[in-house]
């Protein structure tokens, strides 16, 4: 029913200096960006197919990320909502997926939420871009530092299995995360080229280590009852005695676990052939992911025996593996290999986040613009955004050394912000649907059923955020507080200072008439 559509033939090309065309169809200049000028406004196309799809499926790692993290969920809903939500998760990433594949077909830009919703808004174009802009960028900039602390709770939790008497320090994993994140930064600075066997390794890892996980668990697991899996709503656990309520923050574990499919679109400007890839990206990163996920939540459900004795665990994976293989040793292989995936997620992740923080400098909507906007002439990279989103987690793991509650304070920003960056251009564009002008659409389109796609995803995000601010446990302290509202909450009013003090004067964002774009 959505069918990506090839470019047509008669595409008009953009006249470059010194342009040709090569066998993918995209403008290439003869020489790469970075050799041609000191300073540079534009990044080199060499990403091909199946790296910006394998890019964006990894960057998701659904499945993995569920699995570290599912024991929030096991106090809150407990099984019922883990599979249920699981599949309403799925669903929901998928819509909105969609919608963002169809924007990005349109305008695949790497500024992404923020140009789309200055391009879209029906008033007060660079106010809804700049504030647009503060959200996205906050929210993937803190995301940041997900995967490197997620990494560091593997590790401490493997040391913990293997070596009973281990008691892990917070100063501990500081170094752990800190020590994380020199790999990717590293690779994302040397190793550019390698890029398209790297996500191709990745995917091939993501894809196999689900198909091994699910046999281990399924051949060799306890088997749990129906009932249990189908029927059990844990809300009696957390102090929440509302099952309705506990129901719906066992959700989010399901939800954090399929959000960031923007990510790729914040790489369009190093995709060939763009208007169509970055679109099957996105899809192919919800569609397969969610299913994934969904069955990874089945077989854990019925395999994953008693769950009394490991629901303390910082990571009850480890548990579930070991009683099915009754083998440390295997365990500690399979664990490693999810770790891996989460290393490329996190390198994947840097490449990302470094782009949209360049884009959105180079439309001065940060402080030190000119410094972050700079592409290095010999990386033809935006080095200095790079070695940004380095500092911030390495100052972020050193603010978790003084206080994990300040530490999960500013990083669970991402829940909430992302949600509602998909909410604000996705709204706008149903309302051109609705009241016009129509938008001129890319090789991928939603079609008639476009309008449908969009309201269940404005749906699907608003229930979402609904929850997010909610804590997870009652009675509540400054420990446990669920800080997302706050966090937004200050980002938003930073962003509306930035507006009334020099943002409404300085940020410069591109407006395109969408109704009369040209491909």
């Amino acid at each position: 029913m959505v069918e990506p559509q090839e470019q047509p033939a008669d595409m008009k090309i953009p006249k470059m200096e010194m342009a040709k065309v090569e066998e993918d169809g995209e403008p290439q200049s003869s020489l790469p960006a970075y050799s041609r000028h000191s300073h540079i406004d534009s990044l080199e196309r060499y990403i091909n197919l199946p790296s910006v799809v394998n890019f964006g499926v990894i960057i998701l790692a659904s499945w993995e990320s569920f699995a570290v993290t599912f024991q929030f969920a096991l106090t809150n809903g407990g099984p019922a909502s883990m599979f249920y939500g699981s599949i309403l998760a799925g669903l929901g990433a998928t819509v909105t997926g969609l919608s963002l594949a169809e924007l990005s077909s349109i305008d695949p830009t790497v500024g992404a939420q923020y140009r789309w919703s200055a391009n879209l808004a029906p008033a007060a174009p660079k106010f809804f871009g700049l504030i647009q802009g503060w959200i996205t960028v906050s929210a993937w900039t803190f995301a940041s530092a997900g995967p490197p602390s997620i990494i560091a709770n593997m590790i401490t939790s493997i040391a913990i299995f293997n070596y009973e008497s281990y008691v892990p320090q917070r100063w501990h994993t500081t170094l752990i995360m800190c020590a994380t994140i020199m790999i990717p930064l590293a690779c994302n600075l040397w190793f550019r080229r390698f890029l398209n066997a790297f996500e191709l390794i990745g995917g091939v890892i993501h894809i196999a280590l689900f198909v091994i996980v699910i046999a281990v668990l399924a051949a060799l697991g306890p088997k749990s009852s129906p009932d249990f899996v189908f029927k059990t709503l844990t809300h009696d656990v957390s102090g929440w005695s509302n099952p309705g309520v506990s129901w719906g923050l066992g959700l989010l574990s399901a939800t954090f676990s399929v959000t960031g499919f923007d990510a790729v679109i914040h790489m369009s400007d190093e995709v060939k052939q763009v208007h169509n890839r970055v679109p099957r990206s996105i899809v192919v990163a919800c569609a397969l992911n969610s299913a994934m996920l969904v069955i990874f939540v089945l077989v854990l459900l019925f395999f994953c025996g008693p769950l009394d004795n490991i629901a303390a665990t910082p990571l009850p994976l480890i548990y579930i593996l070991y009683g099915a293989t009754g083998s440390k040793a295997g365990t500690n292989v399979l664990v490693a290999f999810i770790m891996l995936v989460n290393f490329f997620a996190l390198f994947n992740i840097f490449a990302s986040v470094s782009r949209l923080i360049w884009c959105f400098s180079k439309d001065k909507g940060l402080p030190f613009s000119n410094c972050f906007s700079y592409v290095s002439p010999h990386f033809g990279l935006p080095v200095n955004s790079l070695f940004l989103v380095g500092g911030i987690i390495i100052l972020l793991s050193f603010i978790y050394m003084a206080s994990a509650t300040a530490f999960n304070a500013l990083i669970s920003l991402q829940a909430l912000a992302l949600q509602i960056s998909y909410l604000f251009p996705i709204l706008f564009m149903l309302l051109r649907k609705i009241r016009g002008p129509t938008p001129q659409y890319g090789p991928f389109r939603l079609g008639r059923i476009g309008a449908v796609i969009n309201l269940l995803a404005l749906m699907y995000l608003i229930y979402v955020a609904t929850w997010m601010p909610f804590p997870q446990l009652l009675p509540v302290t400054k420990d446990n507080m669920n800080y997302a509202g706050p966090v937004f909450g200050a980002v938003l009013v930073l962003a509306l200072c930035d507006w009334f003090v020099s943002g409404r004067k300085r940020f410069e964002v591109p407006l395109r008439d969408y109704a009369t774009i040209s491909n």
